[in-house]
């Protein structure tokens, strides 16, 4: 019994936990850059699209999200990039997982809310997506 609890403890203790500080890149080549986590789930960062509609020159735009605070090895998160280049702003949702070989990786949806010029083209103000970055 002694060392069933020890071999469950030494697993327990070594078990690695999916983290969203560091450098990520996504499917279609855009890189993001985020910060520390704070001990609420506090995280900014950076983000550089590879794609864009905007006829305008792609600069790097911040971005500021927070992720789920609990003990989970795998957490859940969102963050807002407040576009430097064009009228629109995107909110990213997502999960941070450990595929089966260990590394990180993690799965987004994502919401794309660009300036209109007025209400009656609303329809056409909002898009929507998934990427998957790695690192």
């Amino acid at each position: 019994l002694l060392l069933l609890s020890l071999a469950v403890l030494a697993h327990n203790s070594s078990a690695r936990k999916c983290s969203l500080k560091g450098p990520w890149i996504n499917d279609l080549g855009s890189t993001m850059n985020i910060s520390d986590v704070d001990n609420n789930g506090g995280f900014t960062g950076t983000y550089l699209t590879a794609v864009s509609s905007s006829t305008n020159e792609i600069r790097e735009s911040p971005l500021t999200g927070t992720q789920n605070n609990n003990n989970n090895h795998e957490p859940t998160f969102g963050f807002t990039v407040n576009w430097r280049f064009s009228e629109s702003t995107t909110v990213f949702t997502g999960q941070c997982f450990l595929d089966k070989k260990g590394k990180e990786v993690l799965k987004t949806m994502w919401l794309l809310r660009s300036s209109v010029d007025g209400i009656d083209d609303d329809w056409k103000a909002t898009r929507v997506g998934i990427n998957i970055f790695t690192r």
